[in-house]
């Protein structure tokens, strides 16, 4: 059974690299440190939440800050959880929310942020969402054809979604490899915009592949060496 979620104004957070965690999106997630099993201990004490935001390597992020966190993150709810018998921890965490992160509250014993959440933009224009939808279905489906290593089941199960915004979502978050790309979508707020961002992406891709395949010639994947 669903349950309406409050997020409160402060929340513990994970920073993790190459990491851009999306709302809906299931994240397992082993937890071994020290801080991160308090904190885990705590989560589930309490409301079972915790934000999940990607570690920024640019040279730009804040100097000399202990793990600088992406400004845009996502606040996930534990759906379930095993201790293992040397403390540490296998969970399932569930996206439910985008959030800004406003501040690092602490980083002692772990860290806790600030956080604000954001809503999704153009969501009313439900034609041209749905044609993107249907782009990126698309360009799925031919990627598949080229031999992209896209799990059947995870196609099969997009295609049962009919909301765009849920969609791009979980595509991305299981099907984007760019760690980069993963990031600047969740960070998109507009929904057109980050549907039409991952169709040039996926496009992209296809001319890859497309200009890979050519040189490949008739020869088989095992023969390329040869070409």
């Amino acid at each position: 059974m669903e349950m309406e979620i409050t997020l409160p104004d402060e929340l513990p957070a994970m920073t993790l690299p190459d990491v851009a965690f999306f709302p809906q999106a299931l994240l397992p997630l082993h937890i071994f440190e020290p801080r991160y099993r308090e904190m885990l201990k705590d989560v589930l004490a309490a409301d079972r939440l915790f934000a999940v935001a990607g570690l920024n390597s640019s040279p730009a992020a804040g100097a000399g800050q202990f793990e600088p966190p992406h400004r845009i993150a996502s606040v996930g709810i534990v759906r379930a959880c095993q201790e293992n018998a040397d403390g540490t921890s296998n969970l399932l965490l569930q996206g439910i929310c985008r959030v800004e992160l406003t501040r690092i509250v602490t980083d002692s014993p772990y860290r806790r942020v600030g956080i604000r959440a954001l809503a999704s933009e153009g969501i009313t224009d439900k034609s041209g969402n749905a044609r993107l939808r249907a782009e990126v279905m698309r360009l799925l489906d031919l990627k598949q054809k080229f031999g992209a290593p896209i799990s059947p089941d995870m196609a099969g199960f997009l295609r049962t979604i009919d909301d765009p915004e849920t969609f791009v979502d979980l595509a991305a978050f299981s099907l984007c490899e760019d760690p980069k790309l993963r990031q600047q979508l969740l960070e998109t707020l507009d929904l057109p915009a980050r549907l039409g961002l991952f169709v040039r992406r996926l496009r992209t891709d296809l001319d890859a592949l497309t200009l890979q395949r050519r040189l490949q010639g008739p020869l088989a994947d095992e023969q390329i060496p040869l070409n």
